[in-house]
């Protein structure tokens, strides 16, 4: 066994394990690690007695823990207060051990640190027992999905190596795994300050017949490849060059899963658009070979087909992800203000960025008892919960068990990560909040002595909302503006409502709203203008048919007229009226006033 500082070059293509240590406070996380490396010979040369002269000087006693402390004012504290990472290798292959911090403060360091782990070493101290943190950090393994767990009982030394010290831990804390779908696949006593079991075993436990802490670490299965699941492309961007009439678009991103060829069908989720690749090119490697998971790729397609950054690509024959807007996940959350409803957070998922609100707490576990307690309105630091989550558009997603990298989520508030979680099923069958939240709207609904059928009389035509879309940028918008003149002209109460005019955000210094944000509000206020009896005309560039949805939703009772303007962008719906690209003409006015007047939307007459 070899001693590095990184993992170097040649060691990428060997089989490779991460391997996360956790604990409560002072259980000894560090110090197991740090004599695992010093014994098994995995330290660079002189390493070890620089430690030791560094503690000589500073008349502070050795410990195994300063050989991962990073920074002076850690060592000096006597805590790790960030995810250290050491590498060693065997015959067998490469570890990445991840020493993740113990206090409850540091929790979100210790979720990074799990996050990539195949398999964990959770560090209880014989003498003090079983902590609070010791079935925290427990339940955040299972939720992470880790299910290689041994448990390290430390400092027997302190309880005289005695055998019932540590069976009472091992039945206690065993029971407790189980009751979290955790089977730990051993318990080991270790004294990290003296080496025992930690790499041979120690004649003072001559009544364990068990492996070591580094037999196990040997013993622990790696993942299975992931080549071979699903293919999984989320999509981190799209390039276009255009010199020298390049007209390609590259597909960028990291496969995740799976393995994928130029010729293979593909589909992007949540769009649902559809075609084939055509080429493959992987950084520093060239490309027209397959695309394999954990390569950074560009896929150019022979179909040329509009996607968003934080689609998923998949292999049309493969088993394909969930596609909803509601999933139930087990949800740990970090932030300094408990997650409450009524408010956006922002949920990463895979390449996606997307806002997200908690629909529902189903349940939060007590960790100290773990037992459930219902009926919570909010999430609190630190709690671990089941909720119901919504977000403001579709995400595509596997279910945890299914595929952990793209089952698993991390939610981000006021620019900082609060939350993490895995996903455990698709609730998208339940009852939305967008749809919650119309329906209280309109039970609140106030209306004056004016009738609709009465204000249809008086303008003669009924309150509508007719939106343009296309890819025409300032063409949609110029048509947009002629139909609004020409209706206006026939004595229409017709009104062009630019999209910019209800993104502004002066409390941010007029930075643009979020999309999302612009479309609730480009809907809220079609409704108003719509009941007033208004033909409301809005231009929507880059829209899908989640968007039309929304759109549709938040201007009930009241419908939505669609024109598309140079082919029809959507996968599922069927626009009203469909015109070809280019500059406005005559021609494409008339076509839409007589797509309005075929629904007796505008009084019949001609131009």
């Amino acid at each position: 066994m070899s001693g590095m500082g990184a993992v170097p070059a040649s060691a990428s293509a060997r089989a490779q394990m991460h391997v996360v240590v956790v604990g409560h406070v002072d259980h000894g996380k560090s110090t197991v690690i740090g004599r695992l490396l010093a014994d098994s010979g995995s330290l660079p040369d002189g390493k070890l007695e620089q430690v030791r002269a560094m503690c000589e000087r500073n008349a502070r006693p050795f410990e195994y823990a300063f050989l991962l402390d990073a920074l002076k004012n850690e060592q000096a504290q006597g805590i790790t207060i960030d995810t250290a990472r050491c590498f060693f290798r065997t015959a067998a292959r490469d570890y990445v051990v991840h020493d993740a911090p113990g206090h409850i403060e540091f929790l979100k360091n210790m979720v990074t640190g799990a996050a990539r782990a195949g398999a964990a070493l959770l560090v209880i101290d014989a003498q003090e027992g079983i902590r609070e943190n010791s079935k925290r950090h427990g339940y955040v393994l299972s939720m992470l999905g880790v299910r290689q767990v041994s448990v390290i009982v430390n400092k027997m030394d302190l309880m005289g190596y005695r055998r019932e010290a540590f069976e009472a831990i091992r039945d206690e804390y065993g029971a407790f795994l189980r009751r979290l779908a955790v089977s730990p696949v051993s318990f080991i006593p270790v004294s990290a300050r003296e080496g025992a079991n930690v790499t041979t075993r120690s004649p003072e436990t001559a009544w364990y017949e068990g492996p070591t802490v580094l037999e196990q670490v040997e013993a622990f299965v790696p993942a299975p490849d992931r080549a071979g699941l699903p293919f999984r492309l989320p999509v981190q961007d799209v390039y276009k060059f255009t010199e020298d009439g390049d007209s390609r678009r590259i597909v960028a991103g990291t496969v995740e899963t799976g393995t994928a060829a130029p010729g293979d069908a593909v589909v992007f989720l949540p769009s649902g658009k559809r075609s084939t690749i055509g080429s493959s090119e992987e950084f520093g490697l060239g490309g027209g070979g397959a695309v394999r998971a954990g390569r950074a790729v560009g896929v150019t397609l022979t179909e040329q087909v509009y996607v968003k950054p934080g689609e998923v690509m998949c292999r049309a024959g493969d088993a394909l992800p969930r596609v909803s807007r509601r999933f139930r996940a087990n949800l740990f959350w970090m932030g300094h203000a408990p997650m409450v409803r009524e408010r956006s957070y922002r949920l990463k998922l895979g390449a996606a960025r997307v806002q997200v609100q908690l629909a529902e707490v189903v349940n939060v576990l007590d960790a100290s008892e773990l037992s459930t307690v219902a009926g919570r309105q909010q999430v609190e630091r630190h709690d671990v919960a089941e909720c119901l989550l919504e977000t403001a558009r579709p995400v595509a997603f596997d279910l945890h068990a299914d595929l952990e990298g793209t089952g698993r989520f991390v939610i981000v508030d006021e620019f900082r990560i609060a939350g993490c979680g895995i996903i455990l099923e698709d609730a998208g069958a339940g009852r939305s909040i967008l749809r919650e939240r119309v329906d209280r709207r309109e039970n609140a609904w106030e209306t004056g002595l004016v009738t609709r059928a009465m204000r249809e009389r008086r303008f003669r035509h009924p309150g509508k909302f007719i939106v343009f879309t296309g890819p025409g940028g300032a063409d949609v918008r110029d048509l947009a503006r002629r139909v609004e003149a020409h209706l206006f002209e026939r004595e229409c109460m017709s009104y062009y409502l630019g999209i910019r005019n209800v993104s502004a955000d002066l409390a941010e210094g007029g930075r643009r709203a979020p999309a999302d944000d612009e479309l609730r509000r480009l809907g809220e206020l079609a409704r108003i203008m719509t009941d007033a009896g208004v033909l409301v005309i809005t231009t929507l560039g880059d829209v899908e048919d989640h968007d039309l949805e929304t759109l549709r939703i938040l201007n009930e009772p009241n419908e939505v007229f669609v024109v598309a303007v140079g082919g029809n962008p959507f996968t599922a719906f069927r626009p009203q009226v469909e015109v070809p690209a280019g500059p406005a003409s005559a021609e494409a006015v008339a076509a839409v006033v007589q797509g309005l007047q075929s629904r007796e939307l505008v009084p019949d007459y001609s131009i």
